[in-house]
């Protein structure tokens, strides 16, 4: 398997509940079909896609031969039918990020990498064990983030109707709509049930946020990267050169909350970070590797420290994986969400498109993190009190030392300057 930037190559699926379906890692596109399938030939061509890429060479444990003959046997008559059999079809698989788009829905999530959402601003999974719908994160500043939904918040009801049994389709059919109208959460948080009243926007996202901070530990860059986007890697690069040009002494790059996004970002902002070394590398299910590589082109090798907690997802992981086990930087905060699965995605003869698990992604030091996360170097941890406090009722507090979290970065990234002698006032 090849990752390029004309794959779409998903890390741990994650849904952005707007017009977007897929928070995803990469691009893949192909022609306009050139004649549309009839809904039997669909079927049949999704059962071949995971037939041929699938991770697990036993469809975990499903007889995927008995399933095509079950599904070809059945009369299709029109296209509907066959979006119902294909998700009955992949259910089988219990796989909850291998799944199938309705033109409509794929074409939601194309927009995706443009970096402009419809709705509400949060990405969503389902839980590989509850099968529970479950909040990655709220992207920073939209309508879910201010209305105080968290990390790890588990969707009960959407507009009062029940989520079990909902896969994360039918989450985004019901949850997406026009903006300026109202959406109804109710969330398990803590054992406790809470109800949120949402108002649909529209959402423009500007992934990178950057400042030069004096601080007690020098003069010192901040970087919060919100999301992966398309635009993310061209904005990195800002505000690197541009803190560099004001000589920081060191960086503090903070990925709270970030869940995930492109994969050929990701690998773009590491080699910015990192000089030499592997990035990270997929596994697909003959156990054949490909690897993506530092190529000695870093823009900094000043201290880094990365701050990440139960947010942190996906490309977040690749990233900070990355540069933890290259002892390019220390991880500051709370274990980070554990998605390591990678799934691509392709469009099918009709328009619609489907995800499938076709790899998982392990960190440069061979370390499996799909369900466990990250665990960092040092651990903060912060109550939803504290959190939600810190990032929605007082958010002049994010990032000083006021921030538990930032104030121990602060901390640890002050030894690693001292450590190494670099000056820590502008000149």
């Amino acid at each position: 398997m090849v990752i390029t930037k004309s794959r779409l190559v998903l890390g741990a699926t994650a849904v952005t509940l707007s017009t977007i379906a897929v928070t995803s890692l990469g691009i893949h596109s192909r022609g306009q079909a050139l004649f549309k399938a009839s809904p039997k030939e669909l079927v049949d061509e999704v059962w071949q896609v995971i037939q041929r890429q699938y991770v697990d060479g036993t469809f975990n444990q499903v007889d995927w031969q008995a399933v095509r003959k079950e599904y070809l046997s059945k009369s299709y008559s029109n296209p509907q039918d066959a979006y119902k059999s294909i998700r009955e079809m992949l259910k089988k698989l219990e796989d909850p990020y291998t799944r199938f788009m309705d033109p409509q829905e794929f074409k939601n999530m194309q927009v995706d990498t443009s970096g402009e959402l419809t709705g509400i601003g949060i990405t969503i999974s389902q839980d590989e064990k509850t099968k529970q719908l479950v909040v990655i994160a709220p992207i920073e500043d939209t309508p879910a983030f201010k209305a105080g939904i968290l990390a790890k918040d588990v969707i009960l009801k959407i507009d009062n109707k029940s989520t079990k049994g909902m896969d994360t389709n039918q989450a985004v059919s019901l949850i997406r709509g026009e903006a300026g109208s109202k959406v109804t959460l109710t969330i398990q948080r803590n054992g406790q049930t809470k109800q949120f009243d949402i108002k649909r926007a529209r959402i423009e996202i500007h992934p990178v946020k950057y400042s030069q901070k004096k601080t007690p530990a020098g003069n010192l860059g901040y970087i919060r990267l919100n999301q992966f986007s398309a635009n993310a890697s061209k904005e990195m690069q800002t505000a690197i050169r541009d803190l560099e040009s004001k000589r920081v002494a060191g960086y503090i790059l903070d990925l709270r909350g970030n869940p995930g996004g492109l994969l050929f970002s990701s690998i773009d902002i590491a080699r910015m970070w990192l000089n030499k070394g592997t990035i990270v590398s997929t596994i697909d299910r003959q156990g054949e590797r490909e690897r993506e590589m530092a190529n000695g082109r870093a823009l900094t090798n000043k201290p880094l420290v990365i701050l990440v907690d139960k947010g942190s997802a996906s490309a977040s992981e690749i990233l900070s994986g990355a540069l933890q086990d290259n002892k390019r930087a220390t991880l500051v905060g709370t274990q980070t969400f554990g998605k390591g699965l990678v799934q691509s995605v392709r469009p099918l003869e009709d328009g619609s498109g489907l995800a499938v698990t076709i790899a998982k992604y392990h960190t440069p030091n061979d370390r499996d993190i799909n369900k466990h996360g990250i665990d960092p170097d040092v651990k903060v941890d912060l109550t939803d009190a504290q959190r939600q406090d810190l990032w929605l009722n007082e958010r002049d507090k994010l990032a000083t030392l006021k921030d538990p979290q930032f104030a121990k970065a602060l901390e640890v990234i002050g030894k690693k300057i001292a450590a190494q002698g670099t000056p820590t006032a502008e000149k």
